[in-house]
C-alpha cells in the first residue's frame, strides 16, 4: 500500500489542477494539505471527531475530552474552535443545505439545477443563504448543552468505581445519544424555525423574531415541535453508525500504521469521518426528510398527512421508495467542502485560542 505522503502528493497534483480556477477553495485546499502533513499516530489518539468536521448534521456523538483539558479549562476552547468551523462551513456550503430542504419538501420532477434556478429567480443570489442565520446562531447552545448532558450522563454510567477509565463504544453511544436527544429537545424550536427560514418566500419575513412571532400566533407553541419524534429517532441510526464505523476504522488505521512504524496521514482519516457521517446520513436520511416535511407544514391541509407514519404512507405512495430520499445528492455534495473547510478553520482557530490537537 502506498504511504499517506505519497498518496497525499499524488492527490494534490490532481485535484490542485481542478481548484486552480477558485481561488479561495485553492487557499482552502492549500491550506488543509500544509496541516494533515504534520499528523502521527499520537495526534490521531487525540482527534476529536465531533469538533473538527461539521457537515452540518447535529446528531453526533461529542467529543471527549481528557482530564487535563477538563481541568485546564481547554474543553471550552475547542468547543469554540469548533463553533467557528462549524459556522464558517455551514455558511459556505448554505446554498446547497437550502437545496436539499427545498427537494425534501417540494415532491417535483425538476432536477438539482432546474430546482437552483428556481430558488434564484424567486429569491435572487442572496436567497440561496436563507435559513443560514439560524442555522449558525444555535451551534453554540446545542454544542454547550450536547457537552453539559454527555459528561453528566457519562458520570452516571462510570459511576465511582471507573471514574478514571474511559467508555466503551457501546457505552459512549448510549451517553451520546441521550445527550443528543437532550440538546435537541431544548433547541428544536430552531430547527423548525430554520426550516421555515429557508423555505419562506420573498417578504414573508423581516427576520428570525419576526418569522417566530408570526409562526406563533398563527399556528400556536404546539407548532414549533412538528418533527420531533421523527427527529429523536433519527439520533439512533446517526450517532450509532457514524461512531460505530469511525472507531472501527480509527482503530484499524492506528493499528495498521503502528504496527509498520509508518506516520498515518491525516487525510485517510478525515475519510474515516466522512465516510461514517456519510452512512449515518443514509440510514437516518428517511426520518429526517419526514422531519423537514412536518416541520414545513403551516397548517395541516386538506389529504396532508400530520403523522409521522401518516407522512412515510404518503411518501411511499405517492413516489415509492425512492421518495424516502430526495434531496440526499446535496448532502453528498457538500461532505468534502464542509470537511475540508471545518478543518482548516479548527485548526486556523485553535490556534488563536491556545490550543493544539495534540
Amino acid at each position: 500500500m502506498k504511504s499517506p505522503t505519497k498518496f497525499m502528493l499524488k492527490f494534490s497534483v490532481h485535484t490542485g489542477s481542478l481548484l486552480k480556477t477558485n481561488d479561495v477553495m485553492h487557499w482552502i485546499y492549500i491550506s488543509f494539505i500544509a496541516l494533515v502533513m504534520d499528523w502521527n499516530a499520537k495526534t490521531l489518539c487525540h482527534f476529536k471527531n465531533a469538533a473538527y468536521l461539521d457537515i452540518g448534521e447535529d446528531m453526533n456523538v461529542p467529543d471527549d475530552f481528557t482530564q487535563s483539558e477538563l481541568q485546564t479549562g481547554k474543553w471550552w476552547r475547542h468547543l469554540l474552535a469548533g463553533g467557528i468551523a462549524g459556522a464558517v462551513s455551514r455558511t459556505c456550503t448554505a446554498p446547497l443545505d437550502r437545496l436539499k430542504v427545498f427537494l425534501q419538501v417540494n415532491p417535483t420532477r425538476e432536477n438539482m439545477g432546474g430546482c437552483l434556478a428556481k430558488m434564484i429567480n424567486e429569491g435572487g443570489i442572496s436567497g440561496l443563504w436563507r435559513g443560514n442565520g439560524i442555522n449558525v446562531i444555535k451551534i453554540a447552545p446545542e454544542s454547550a448543552l450536547k457537552f453539559a448532558a454527555y459528561e453528566q450522563v457519562k458520570r452516571l454510567i462510570k459511576g465511582d468505581k471507573r471514574a478514571n477509565h474511559p467508555l466503551e463504544i457501546h457505552e459512549r453511544f448510549v451517553a451520546g445519544a441521550m445527550a443528543g436527544a437532550m440538546a435537541q429537545t431544548v433547541i428544536y424550536p430552531l430547527e423548525v424555525l430554520k426550516t421555515r427560514l429557508a423555505l419562506r418566500k420573498t417578504g414573508q419575513y423581516s427576520g428570525i423574531l419576526d418569522a417566530a412571532r408570526k409562526i406563533y400566533l398563527r399556528e400556536g407553541l404546539k407548532c414549533f415541535y412538528k418533527g420531533y419524534i421523527p427527529n429523536i429517532l433519527g439520533i439512533v441510526p446517526y450517532a450509532g453508525i457514524d461512531l460505530a464505523v469511525y472507531e472501527t476504522l480509527k482503530k484499524k488505521y492506528i493499528s495498521k500504521y503502528q504496527a509498520h512504524n509508518e506516520q498515518p496521514g491525516m487525510l485517510l482519516l478525515l475519510a474515516c469521518g466522512s465516510a461514517s457521517c456519510t452512512l449515518g446520513q443514509v440510514c437516518s436520511y428517511p426520518l429526517a426528510l419526514v422531519r423537514t416535511r412536518l416541520q414545513a407544514q403551516e397548517k395541516a391541509a386538506h389529504g396532508a398527512e400530520s403523522t409521522m407514519r401518516g407522512a412515510f404512507r404518503e411518501i411511499v405512495q405517492r413516489e415509492g421508495l425512492r421518495g424516502l430520499y430526495r434531496g440526499i445528492t446535496p448532502n453528498f455534495i457538500k461532505v468534502i467542502p464542509a470537511v475540508s473547510i471545518s478543518y482548516v478553520v479548527y485548526e486556523y482557530a485553535s490556534r488563536s485560542l491556545g490550543v493544539n490537537m495534540t
